[in-house]
């Protein structure tokens, strides 16, 4: 019993001594939050101006790197909420999600737009896009749990989905 205690002590000093030897993927910002980093990843792509972090997301998403473009379309949206990029930002987050396949979170992010900016100059790429999305699910697509379990296709959350599409542009190509 001893001995363990005084192993157990050792491990602590050692732990307590080379603090620096320990990395730190989880940094706090304040007016940011957490941010997960992996270790080596020390921010790089992290900008002080909105047009610079939305250049680096839409050269990820260009790139096809999805994870990166939707972190830093994600910072755009919550350090410069009211900047000009930040509808643009919020469309290419949904462009990242339905890279991905995760077309639920896709419609929703193309929803946002939609309803935080009715003037977009995308705004009938996103209308074919969401009414695509809610084709698929009408085609037979099931839904998902909390973004990842596979759960049954839903005609009501179909015609909900259609619905919105419908609202959002009543007189465009989509509605009929």
């Amino acid at each position: 019993m001893k001995r363990g205690f005084v192993l157990f002590l050792l491990v602590g000093f050692l732990i307590m001594a080379f603090p620096s030897l320990s990395p730190a993927p989880l940094i706090y910002q304040p007016g940011e939050g957490w941010t997960y980093e992996p270790v080596g990843g020390t921010g790089k792509w992290q900008r002080t101006r909105a047009k610079d972090q939305f250049e680096v997301a839409q050269a990820a998403f260009d790139k096809k790197s999805y994870g990166l473009a939707l972190k830093a379309a994600r910072r755009v949206l919550s350090v410069w909420p009211l900047s000009d990029y930040a509808p643009q930002a919020q469309y290419l987050m949904g462009r990242c999600y339905e890279a991905t396949g995760q077309d639920e979170k896709a419609f929703k992010e193309y929803q946002k737009v939609l309803e935080k900016q009715p003037k977009f100059s995308s705004y009938q790429d996103i209308l074919e896009r969401q009414t695509a999305i809610t084709d698929r699910f009408l085609a037979g697509k099931w839904f998902k749990l909390w973004g990842y379990i596979p759960f049954f296709p839903s005609m009501e959350r179909t015609a909900g989905m259609y619905e919105k599409i419908v609202k959002n542009g009543p007189y465009s190509e989509a509605a009929p």
